[in-house]
């Protein structure tokens, strides 16, 4: 391999923060903005802007990498399939519906995946200032401090983090609620952040102990699960299995322990469906 990760991410940081940088500058009030497969789906300028400028600089110093970005698949209208050749997986705004509305949970998400497994992750909201980072192998960072998940271990004593946005969409809709439901009377509580960035990366910190969503994308958890890997975190399936990143069904928890408590009560949950 011509490169190293160390050498990508010296690389490819600086271009994040610097998008980040001028991203939080933005003017809300005379944005404009479009909508993709339907009324939640929402997507801006920036959206375009920033994927075009991090794909424009990777290809010229990486002209070998492929890469898969939210936008450029949404004007497709196709996802370029994984291979084991390094891939750059974008998502330029995770969390387009907070930005718009002025809300402070975002992430501009950027992986490295060779092999189909992440070995790279950076994951930056610049309106906190919060910049989360991970080589494999060489552990989580937030803001250049290691970090690892709080631990837990005891479903009563977790706090979960479910992507409620999903009730909008009729395919997922009684999933999600079923699945509320449940978890509602067998944890400490259930939040709803609108990134699953930033979601994971809250529990790759120890901010909340476990992560679950249906039906998202590669981009939006390519960098986050490993981020939450390098913190000490447990990552799978919803159903149990191996994560794939192409269809991610996935339950993240801050330890496996809590992860084999959270996949039997999935499995009770959606024995009511």
């Amino acid at each position: 391999m011509a490169f190293s990760f160390q050498e990508c991410m010296d690389f490819v940081l600086p271009v994040v923060l610097k998008l980040g940088e001028n991203l939080a500058k933005t003017d809300l009030k005379t944005m404009e903005i479009e909508t993709k497969s339907s009324i939640t789906d929402l997507v801006t300028v920036h959206d375009r802007n920033i994927e075009d400028a991090l794909k424009g600089k990777l290809i010229e110093k990486y002209p070998t990498h492929r890469f898969i970005g939210e936008e450029d698949s949404s004007i497709k209208r196709h996802v370029s399939e994984l291979t084991d050749l390094p891939t750059w997986i974008i998502d330029p705004i995770d969390g387009t519906t907070n930005f718009v509305k002025g809300m402070p949970i975002i992430g501009i998400s950027v992986a490295l995946v060779v092999d189909k497994e992440p070995e790279l992750g950076i994951i930056y909201n610049p309106y906190a200032n919060e910049l989360f980072t991970a080589i494999r192998g060489n552990g989580a960072y937030f803001n250049e401090k290691r970090i690892t998940t709080s631990g837990v271990t005891d479903i009563q004593r977790s706090v979960l983090n479910m992507e409620l946005s999903f009730v909008t969409s009729k395919r997922f809709r009684n999933l999600y609620l079923t699945r509320f439901a449940h978890f509602a009377h067998k944890t400490t509580g259930v939040r709803s952040y609108g990134s699953a960035a930033m979601g994971l990366c809250y529990l790759a910190c120890g901010r909340i102990d476990a992560y679950q969503a249906d039906g998202l994308c590669s981009w939006d958890v390519a960098a986050g699960v490993l981020i939450v890997q390098e913190a000490g975190g447990y990552v799978v399936d919803s159903k149990g299995g191996e994560l794939d990143l192409m269809k991610p069904n996935i339950l993240a928890t801050a330890t496996k322990e809590l992860g084999t408590q959270y996949l039997e009560e999935i499995r009770q949950a959606d024995e009511k469906l």
